[in-house]
């Protein structure tokens, strides 16, 4: 994945970011829930109440439903992912592995926990994205 570097607009990923925060806090004022989407997703795959699947499965509609709701106003980016099936695979597997054993994923602890001043979250952040770096410096400079 490349960022077109000539044609990015600050000004809808600040846009973005503030809806983003938006939804969080709304989330959090109104039903006393953090916006972690590994939290949001899991929840809906464990057993529960009926009340907590609803808002949960909600959430999860309303990521899916919105890119298809853009794209009735203005065309989607073009998307180019340079991996194969299993790399994406394996990398899903990993991400889901150290997002359960995190008690949190980027979203929980980098834009919920962070907002809170978490200490636990500002560790858990700074591991996801020292861990990213990584990742791909070893990937792209001395594997490929």
């Amino acid at each position: 994945m490349t960022i077109d570097w000539a044609n990015f607009t600050p000004g809808t990923a600040l846009a973005g970011g503030v809806l983003l925060g938006f939804a969080a806090v709304l989330l959090l004022v109104l039903n006393g829930r953090i916006a972690g989407i590994s939290g949001v997703v899991g929840g809906l795959l464990q057993h529960g109440a009926a009340g907590d699947k609803a808002w949960r499965l909600a959430f999860v509609l309303g990521i899916v439903a919105a890119p298809l709701l853009y794209q009735t106003f203005a065309a989607l980016p073009e998307i180019s992912i340079e991996a194969d099936w299993a790399t994406l695979v394996v990398a899903g597997l990993l991400v889901g592995f150290g997002s359960r054993h995190g008690s949190g994923c980027t979203s929980g602890h980098g834009v919920c926990g962070l907002s809170r001043l978490s200490p636990r979250s500002l560790v858990a952040t700074l591991s996801f994205m020292a861990t990213g770096f990584a990742t791909v410096y070893v990937v792209r400079h001395l594997l490929g």
